[in-house]
């Protein structure tokens, strides 16, 4: 039975307004069409707010910050609130220990306070609170009273900023939840050895989005027009994850072929040899409202994520994403759970060979058959699904209080 009519407070770790499409917000947002959802952002610290005073970040939150106010800011649905928590002391830059643990009890005391005027404003009764990857605040359920717990794992800890305290939080949160659950199979296993009742619940794909890359009358993105085909394409962050030494082998190996990169760059992470390839592009960002266009210019998409330790816990969204718009995939093999629910629609490779033999497979096979094949793996692992499953399991839960 689906969770129906219950009040949820969700403390997610991505703001309301982030660039980039989350699993913890895409839930929320989902959760709220049969519920009444007030999602609690991530704070801004001092440090924040004085760096983004004057961005339009923080345009938009003037009015909402005040701890003393019980102001939220309305959606399109009724049903589902955001919620801007007070601006906190920046202390993250503590070592573990007494100290830091103290202060953070007041930045949790300040996030209460806001949400107890809330909870009085909006009669919250009997509520679901979710920390939604939040790790950072693992005590702020403690005194809200809420009569279902609930953690949502969906990456490992592992950027420098939330590994020095984040591990010792999120084992907190593990242990005092009622149900957590965990977007990939290694994450499941390490989280349930503190919390018995842990799920494994992968990311999925709003395929509606994506699949508008099939109507023949949307053009392809206009930074994709001059660029030379087959363009063998990835949307997204170009970061730590990316394993650029085989890239630099498939590069090579294909030099008729032009290999687009569309997203953010940090560029610390990509080696400057990318940069003066005479194949490969890098788009700089595109709204994620365009990514239907920016995936139907691609002649293959590419997943090349290396594979390590980390990135056996990573689910992509964007696996989904290019199955829906049935283009063909080829993937590095970062994370075995990743084969579990592809059906063997997708290429994953072990080696630069075996990804560049993919690359020319695809190109000269794909057809009408193998793109449905693909749209029908995205329509078996929708939002609609995962948070069905997240929806009864809840309820199921709520039921035993």
């Amino acid at each position: 039975m689906k969770l129906k009519g219950q009040q949820l407070i969700i403390f997610g770790l991505p703001r309301f307004d982030s660039k980039i499409e989350s699993t913890n917000y895409t839930i929320a947002k989902m959760l709220a069409r049969d519920n009444q959802v007030f999602y609690v952002e991530h704070p801004f610290t001092i440090k924040d707010y004085m760096r983004l005073r004057n961005e339009p970040e923080n345009e938009k939150r003037k009015g909402y910050h005040d701890v003393f106010d019980d102001k939220v800011i309305d959606t399109d649905n009724p049903n589902f609130k955001v919620i801007i928590p007070p601006v906190l002391l920046s202390i993250n830059f503590l070592p573990e220990g007494f100290l830091f643990r103290s202060l953070l009890k007041i930045n949790e005391l300040l996030i209460r306070a806001k949400l107890q005027r809330i909870i009085r404003k909006f009669n919250i009764k009997d509520f679901i609170f979710i920390n939604s990857f939040n790790f950072h605040y693992p005590g702020l359920m403690d005194g809200l009273h809420p009569k279902l717990t609930a953690y949502h794992c969906v990456d490992p800890i592992i950027v420098p900023f939330d590994a020095r305290h984040g591990q010792v939080s999120e084992n907190q949160l593990l242990r005092k939840s009622d149900i957590v659950f965990c977007t990939a199979r290694q994450l499941y296993n390490q989280s349930k050895k503190l919390n018995a009742n842990t799920y494994f619940i992968p990311n999925a794909a709003d395929v509606t989005h994506s699949q508008k890359a099939l109507d023949p009358t949307l053009p392809v993105v206009s930074v994709l027009k001059d660029i030379k085909k087959p363009i063998i394409g990835y949307f997204g962050n170009i970061e730590r994850r990316m394993d650029y030494v085989m890239l630099e082998e498939v590069i090579k190996m294909n030099t008729d072929k032009s290999f687009v990169f569309v997203g953010p760059m940090d560029k610390s992470y990509i080696p400057d040899w990318f940069f003066n390839a005479p194949n490969v592009h890098f788009t700089g960002s595109v709204p994620y409202s365009e990514m239907p266009a920016v995936i139907k210019g691609f002649n293959v998409a590419l997943l090349p994520f290396k594979r390590d330790e980390v990135s056996s816990t990573i689910f992509p969204l964007k696996l989904f994403e290019y199955l829906g718009a049935g283009k063909p995939l080829v993937s590095i093999n970062f994370n075995d759970d990743l084969k579990e629910f592809t059906n063997d629609e997708v290429a994953f490779c072990s080696n630069a060979a075996a990804f560049s033999d993919a690359i020319n497979e695809a190109l000269k096979t794909d057809n009408e058959e193998k793109r449905q094949a693909r749209i029908q793996v995205a329509a078996d692992n929708t939002w609609e699904k995962r948070v069905t499953q997240i929806s009864e399991l809840l309820a199921a839960e709520l039921a035993k209080k």
